[in-house]
């Protein structure tokens, strides 16, 4: 996994004091990363690739350069693992490493249901102008549950 921030129409620091009392606020926008956004992006949860998945997917978002590959390993209708790699930003891969633990155990029905919202939810929130990368990790399960449901119809 790659970590590199590829967003570069958007100078970001992942996490940034107010200017103290007399200081000037910085010229370019900063964003503003809660903890949890900041420990998900530092230590993503569910990182690697499945052999022989049951279901795959890479998407991408060509307006910032982000980039998910993402495999799913079913047994019984039910997510027993999940494992994803991303090119991306902070925000991409926080949103990602979420959308993954969200997923863990959750029976497919339920998993195409989880939203880009579930996912910003469970991080507490993240910046406005980042939230088009919770996308990336909710388009990328669904994806691959496709792709597990179209393999699946193939072995019948």
């Amino acid at each position: 996994m790659q970590s590199e921030d590829t967003d570069e129409h958007c100078p970001e620091d992942l996490s940034a004091d107010e200017p103290a009392p007399g200081e000037q606020p910085p010229e370019e926008p900063v964003l503003f990363y809660n903890e949890t956004v900041i420990d998900h992006f530092t230590s993503p949860r569910n990182v690697g690739e499945i052999d022989n998945p049951d279901g795959f997917a890479l998407v991408g978002d060509p307006a910032c350069g982000d980039q998910m590959k993402l495999w799913i390993r079913v047994e019984g209708g039910y997510i027993l693992d999940i494992k994803f790699k991303s090119f991306g930003c902070p925000g991409a891969i926080a949103t990602s490493s979420m959308a993954t633990m969200l997923a863990m155990g959750m029976h497919i029905d339920d998993a195409r249901l989880l939203t880009d919202d579930d996912v910003v939810r469970a991080l507490g929130g993240i910046p406005a102008n980042k939230e088009h990368c919770s996308l990336m990790g909710v388009g990328a399960l669904h994806a691959a549950i496709r792709d597990y449901e179209q393999r699946s119809s193939k072995k019948l």
